[in-house]
């Protein structure tokens, strides 16, 4: 007869969340469903202490919880609460972005990333055409060609280009890191662009990119998906090396510091 299992053997202990934790997770999933929506003002302080039953300090405790998730932000004084935003990528790209610091990431690293989550949304773009992604990348080359002299706007008009493609390939996970990734290449233009705007250089490297820009999507209209992606992985490592060489950075820490 086998012998019995001693609670010591399968119990583990059990942390009690605090007050705070739990009215933190009720405002949250009402905001993740979409019971509270962006520019909402959640009801005053007086009113939610008496609908949880908890003390100011309890509900102040769990308004920083959720300030630190960016979920919302607080007005103090008489013209003062709380109001909700909708959640999105800007915290997990600083987050992310401390981490890579931390770990000694490289610039490359990051590029190499990008290409990686872009090539097979480029992939299905090619493979399925569909119209409102074709639309917008046109909208915005057409954009990126009327201020294609001035250096901080191509440039972010360029970045936003690689949001789109991912934003319309299908996976929402690899959009949202996509989007974490634009937080780093952005900070990574910034640099560039203040150290070499108006430049010969900076001016061939944004027409370049234009013209790049424009034949993926010719290759998309196309249905040209090998095209499209042999074009596009030599693009994200030529503008890896591209920027790269102008500036000192070599690694994200180089860049966030």
């Amino acid at each position: 007869m086998p012998d019995p299992v001693r609670v010591i053997d399968v119990a583990a202990p059990v942390k009690v969340p605090k007050t705070a934790e739990l009215v933190a997770t009720q405002l949250r999933n009402q905001i993740i469903r979409g019971e509270l929506r962006e520019g909402d003002a959640l009801p005053p302080e007086s009113t939610l202490m008496e609908q949880f039953g908890v003390s100011r300090p309890t509900l102040r405790e769990a308004f920083r919880v959720l300030e630190s998730e960016a979920l919302i932000s607080v007005r103090r004084g008489a013209r003062g609460g709380a109001r909700v935003h909708a959640p999105n990528g800007d915290v997990a790209a600083r987050y992310a972005g401390l981490v890579l610091q931390f770990r000694g990431t490289t610039l490359a690293d990051v590029y190499e990333a990008r290409k990686a989550i872009e090539l097979p949304a480029i992939e299905r773009l090619a493979r399925d055409r569909p119209e409102d992604a074709l639309r917008e990348l046109e909208e915005n080359l057409t954009a990126a060609r009327t201020h294609i002299d001035e250096p901080t706007t191509v440039i972010q008009l360029q970045g936003e280009f690689h949001l789109v493609l991912v934003r319309h390939g299908g996976n929402q996970t690899l959009s949202m890191f996509a989007d974490m990734l634009h937080h780093i290449i952005a900070l990574h233009n910034q640099v560039y662009v203040g150290r070499w705007a108006g430049t010969p250089t900076e001016r061939k490297g944004a027409k370049q990119g234009e013209r790049t820009h424009e034949r993926l999507v010719e290759f998309l209209r196309a249905g040209d998906a090998v095209g499209a992606a042999e074009l596009w992985s030599r693009h994200i490592e030529a503008v890896g090396s591209f920027v790269s060489r102008g500036t000192e950075a070599r690694t994200v820490l180089d860049l966030l510091a």
